[in-house]
């Protein structure tokens, strides 16, 4: 038995959404705004799913925790299932949050499937994160995809070209769709030079797109604050570093001139690729900065400010 029930909820007009760390999780943006939504519905887990069929442990590995320097715990990854209720109301919301499954695809997306069944949920909402070359002093501009055609007619969704990897944001997306629930993806780009997680930013426009594309009515106040400190403590961190700032102004003017085509797409893919760029722009990439090395440096600014 691969799902385990503790307790099977009653719900209101439920809506699963899903979120999984790792290949699909930039700056861990889409987990984080899964945990997010599991704060506010004040969510209560009601099953999980058998890490032993789908986790590879050499790949998703457990880890150990010290109590009161004697004692030892381990603690293991989850797939794990909770729901909740909006102070707004509408709806209730099944969540799904967890590590990126290594094994067997399609019998994890047959038993994700099976727990919307079962809990009567009317629609299934994926939700990811890419690295991108986006500046982080602009708004976010999420992509998505929706099999619903009244939700994309509402929402201007164009159809997707995207042709590539995935992960199992993507198959899940797929699957739900060839089941024949309405279903929907949100993608939101994190700014590949501050991979470091959190981005509150980036978890705030995957929030509001999810808020638009459900009716949720969600109070995103606290997120505009830390997005907001976010936002002032990279420029810091950049405007420190000629180099960096010369390529984020790059970014930012390639940002400003290009075609604000919609984000939303309808499509049988997975996810679109928001394209902004054109190839034939000129960049030198010897002269650019790694992610990693103004990830360090990022890191390096947010251990010497004082605790407030």
């Amino acid at each position: 038995m691969t799902v385990r029930w503790s307790v099977e909820p009653s719900l209101h007009r439920p809506a699963m959404i899903a979120a999984f760390s790792g290949w699909n999780d930039a700056a861990d943006a889409a987990s984080d705004a899964v945990r997010w939504l599991a704060r506010a519905c004040n969510a209560r887990p009601f099953a999980t799913l058998d890490i032993e069929e789908y986790l590879d442990f050499q790949a998703a590995r457990p880890t150990v925790e010290l109590v009161d320097g004697i004692v030892r715990t381990v603690n293991w990854p989850s797939l794990a299932l909770s729901a909740g209720s909006l102070p707004a109301g509408g709806r209730d919301l099944v969540l799904l949050l967890g590590v990126e499954p290594n094994l067997r695809w399609r019998a994890f997306c047959d038993d994700v499937i099976g727990v919307a069944r079962t809990t009567n949920c009317e629609m299934i909402v994926t939700l990811g994160a890419l690295l991108g070359d986006t500046p982080h002093s602009r708004p976010i501009k999420c992509t998505g995809s929706a099999t619903d055609e009244v939700l994309a007619a509402r929402l201007g969704m164009q159809r997707s070209r995207y042709e590539g990897p995935t992960g199992i944001v993507g198959v899940l997306h797929d699957a739900v769709r060839r089941a024949g629930f309405a279903s929907a993806s949100i993608w939101a780009p994190v700014p590949h030079y501050v991979a470091t997680p959190p981005n509150p930013k980036a978890t705030r426009a995957i929030l509001d797109r999810l808020g638009e594309l459900l009716d949720l009515g969600l109070d995103l106040t606290d997120l505009d604050i830390a997005s907001s400190a976010w936002e002032r403590s990279v420029s810091e961190v950049v405007g420190g570093d000629p180099d960096v700032s010369s390529y984020v102004e790059r970014l930012e003017t390639r940002f400003d001139t290009a075609d604000d085509s919609p984000g939303w797409l309808e499509t049988d893919d997975e996810i679109a690729v928001d394209d902004d760029f054109d190839d034939d722009d000129e960049f030198d990439e010897d002269e650019l900065p790694s992610g990693e090395s103004l990830a360090d440096d990022f890191e390096r600014y947010l251990r010497d400010q004082p605790d407030e």
